[in-house]
Order: C-alpha cells, then structure tokens, then sequence
C-alpha cells in the first residue's frame, strides 16, 4: 500500500508561512529550497494558499529566503504581491512587491 501525500491548504499566506515554512526551517537550518534541493525544476506543490479570493499554489522549488522576503513585506502590508500573467499569458503568478523579474526564485501560481 502507498500512502497518500494530502497537500497542506492555508486560509492566507501569513498562516503558511508560519505553520508551514518556519517549522521546516528551524528542523533544518541550512535549506535553500521547500523541497531540500540546491537546483533543478520541479513539478510538484509545497502547499496552497487563499489571497484576494484566489486559491494559490506554491511550487517545491521556491527559495526560502524569497518567503520570507514575502511574509516581512505582508507585515507591514495586507498586500505584499502583486499578481502578474504568466509568461504564455495562460494563468497568474504572485509577485513580491518591489523585487527584480531576474533571478526570481519565488514560484507561486494560481489554482485555475
């Protein structure tokens, strides 16, 4: 038997960052990425979360460092991101308000 992975959903991007990357960090200091690896692409989802009414996917490839990036900037404002197109312009990804479109680094997508 196999079991089953039920992907973690938070109400907002606070509550994510608090009960689901923290932990992870403080269990292992030295992580860069949610999924452990230094580099690569990956497929699969960290967790979800709800911001603006939109249910959010973060990938397992974003950069710690860029999350917390995000949840300092969401404390001092309810709106940290700013929501863009993707590149085929076929759905929506979360920006962190004032970073570069270079080396990115931080991968969360709408749920459609």
């Amino acid at each position: 038997m196999s079991e089953t992975n039920v992907i973690p959903e938070f109400k907002d991007f606070k509550t994510f960052y608090k009960k689901a990357v923290e932990p992870l960090k403080k269990a292992n200091i030295g992580i860069v990425r949610l999924d452990g690896k230094l580099k690569g692409d990956t497929r699969n989802t960290f967790a979800y979360f709800w911001y603006k009414d939109k249910k959010w996917r973060v990938k397992a490839d974003t950069f710690i460092d860029r999350l917390k990036i995000a949840f300092d900037e969401s404390q001092k404002s309810d709106e940290p991101f700013v929501i863009k197109p993707t590149r085929d312009y076929k759905g929506e990804t979360l920006a962190i308000k004032g970073q570069p479109i270079r080396d990115y680094k931080f991968y969360v997508y709408l749920v459609v």
